[in-house]
């Protein structure tokens, strides 16, 4: 009984010392919601290759067109609210607390956090389009890991750090998924787009650009006296660590490794 009610207060803790701005948002309240969406994206990634075994893949050149596109101009305009919100506010690169005030700028930044946030769950439907197309070799470790886990990164995210200096990792990561999803784009167009696309290897390069980045400003942070917390830097340096270890070993094995087997 003592281990059930501590569990209680530790969860109720969780709901109650949020940002309460946030709160009556979607999906933001509780864990409870997107930590289904997660089981349910588990449930699919083990299911739904045993489903599409014995059926044709589904062609989705149309969706995937709108898809990757309708991406681009969510990502293109997060990055335009981070970096605007950021600019008026006089946000400092070094060190920059949340503002929990209900203000104009305040709650711009905290509500295209959420857009981020949201962003990551509608990216699930990447894992949904590789089952559906049969392209079961795309569900790496790595695919499903990213995914996965930055859905309860952003849920901590807008729901206790709805701002500050977590503005840079959406930022940025706004901006390489500007670049990254009209690439997926592009060669959802046709084979013939094909030849255009030979800047893949660049595109993983700025993505391990961005982790570095991150990394750095996180580091920077943890050893500094700034008012944000320093949970919340530790477990942003723990895992960009995880995504540069993840992501170079990626562009060993598709381009170094290759272009060693070769020679």
């Amino acid at each position: 009984m003592a281990t059930w009610q501590n569990i209680k207060l530790f969860y109720q803790g969780v709901l109650e010392n949020g940002d309460r701005r946030t709160d009556g948002w979607l999906l933001v309240y509780s864990p409870l919601p997107i930590s289904c969406i997660f089981l349910c994206y588990l449930l699919l990634i083990w299911t739904g290759p045993k489903l599409m075994e014995h059926r044709q893949p589904v062609k989705l050149k149309p969706v995937l067109i709108v898809y990757n596109f309708a991406m681009v101009c969510l990502s293109a305009y997060m990055f335009y609210e981070f970096t605007v919100s950021a600019w008026l506010a006089n946000y400092s690169l070094l060190c920059q607390p949340v503002d929990y005030s209900h203000s104009p700028l305040a709650m711009r930044m905290a509500k295209v956090c959420w857009w981020f946030y949201f962003s990551k769950v509608i990216e699930l439907s990447d894992t949904v389009f590789f089952i559906l197309r049969k392209k079961n070799s795309q569900l790496t470790f790595l695919h499903v890991y990213h995914h996965g886990t930055m859905i309860f990164n952003w849920w901590a995210g807008v729901k206790y750090v709805a701002g500050g200096q977590s503005f840079l990792i959406g930022q940025i990561n706004s901006l390489v998924h500007v670049v990254m999803y009209l690439y997926y784009g592009l060669a959802a167009v046709g084979p013939h787009m094909h030849k255009f696309l030979w800047w893949k290897r660049y595109l993983t390069s700025l993505q391990l650009l961005q982790f570095l980045i991150v990394t750095i400003h996180t580091t920077y942070n943890l050893f500094t006296d700034c008012d944000f917390p320093d949970s919340m830097n530790a477990v942003v340096f723990a895992y960009s660590l995880s995504l540069i270890a993840l992501f170079s070993n990626f562009y060993y094995q598709s381009y170094l490794a290759k272009k060693a087997k070769k020679i």
